[in-house]
């Protein structure tokens, strides 16, 4: 028996806290009738699941991609406002059930994890794993030490204190500071507004690691297939 969450995840539907949310929709139907419930238990070889009518099946060799987004698309499947999107960029891969790993603003460019295995997306978005993710970033004016070792030690956002981060200035030249930040957590615009909470916006925002993996070598809109070395690496996490 499995839990109907993480069967829909094992299908790459999505992640498990994205398929609780189709499932509260009343999308996902289990032997013809609509479930609500999120402790639902199915038995995979028994029975059937479906969602918005395609039923479904476990997905048996995953894919997973690194994609540089560029600035000015968003990390969805499509946009009411719209806007490109990233799988606009990714169609020709013709992968189904292809997911991102977290999100990217619209302003924000860099290194984006893409995977139809729900069960890793579930591992590297869980708070509890603290996937560690590196940005450059770039602000304009001089950023004295004492506001560096804020953003290490942690400042309030949205009323609550970010955990401790790595944070180097790598450069002060023509009125720009450019940082290296690394942090573990995936709050909803959290460089930006931790910038801001020392008096700071941001003028560039590029994501150039996840953990170990490195962007370097892609370009904007480009994509590449991870290798075995680096399946394994995000798999620990």
């Amino acid at each position: 028996m499995e839990r109907i969450n993480k069967y829909l995840a094992s299908c790459g539907v999505a992640s498990r806290r994205e398929s609780e949310k189709i499932i509260l929709e009343g999308r996902v139907k289990v032997n013809n009738v609509v479930i609500s419930n999120l402790a639902t238990m199915i038995d995979p070889d028994k029975d059937k699941v479906e969602v918005d009518g395609v039923i479904l099946s476990k997905i048996s060799n995953y894919s997973y991609i690194m994609f540089y987004k560029p600035k000015g698309c968003v990390t969805t499947v499509k946009d009411d406002k719209g806007r490109k999107t990233i799988y606009d960029y990714l169609e020709k891969l013709n992968i189904p059930h292809l997911v991102p790993v977290g999100r990217l603003d619209y302003d924000t460019e860099g290194l984006l994890l893409l995977t139809n295995d729900g069960d890793l997306v579930y591992n590297l978005t869980h708070p509890s794993h603290e996937v560690p993710k590196t940005y450059l970033v770039k602000i304009e004016g001089e950023i004295p030490e004492h506001k560096l070792a804020q953003l290490r030690k942690g400042v309030k956002i949205d009323g609550v204190l970010t955990k401790r981060a790595r944070v180097k200035l790598i450069q002060y030249k023509d009125g720009i500071s450019k940082l290296e930040i690394t942090i573990h957590e995936g709050r909803n615009r959290q460089i930006r507004k931790m910038l801001e909470a020392v008096g700071y916006e941001v003028e560039f925002l590029k994501r150039i690691a996840v953990g170990n993996l490195k962007l370097g070598g892609l370009s904007r809109g480009g994509y590449r297939v991870l290798n075995d070395y680096e399946i394994d690496y995000l798999k620990k996490f």
